[in-house]
């Protein structure tokens, strides 16, 4: 009876999937942690020294982006644009800064009109954004990452 007991204790802890050890590989760690990772998300916008100081992402994503408005009208506003027709547009600025904080125009987006009347307005926006201050790039996970995104800006002249 006694080498029956020993016996079935034997069998019972040999086939017992208590002391199998699962492996744990990196790569399906990494895996599965990519899959959650939101890429359209970042953890702080891009910003400048003037927007450092706030609080909250929203906070310095529109101090960010109000920063940028008010060169470009700055700027703009000392080219003395002249115009045959009115001229009411909305011009998408796509930008792109990268994990260095350096500032890219990929693409400005206007209508043929804008482009016909102001042939310049290219060359002026990006030499209005050429004279930025320093620019903190945005981070994602305590890492400095790149960023793109479109900046309406409003063209309205008379």
């Amino acid at each position: 009876m006694k080498r029956l007991f020993y016996f079935l204790a034997i069998i019972t802890l040999i086939s017992c999937d208590y002391f199998d050890k699962k492996k744990v590989y990196t790569e399906d760690i990494l895996e599965e942690e990519w899959q959650t990772f939101n890429w359209k998300d970042v953890d702080e916008y891009p910003s400048f020294d003037s927007c450092q100081a706030l609080s909250g992402k929203a906070n310095k994503k529109a101090c960010f982006e109000n920063t940028l408005r008010r060169i470009l009208n700055q700027n703009l506003a000392k080219a003395h644009i002249i115009v045959s027709e009115e001229i009411t547009d909305t011009v998408q600025l796509q930008i792109t800064i990268d994990n260095k904080g350096k500032l890219m125009i990929n693409d400005i987006v206007s209508a043929p009109t804008t482009k016909n009347e102001i042939p310049q307005l290219d060359s002026l926006l990006r030499h209005s954004l050429s004279t930025l201050p320093k620019i903190y790039p945005a981070i994602k996970r305590s890492q400095q990452v790149k960023t793109q995104f479109v900046l309406p800006v409003i063209i309205k002249l008379e």
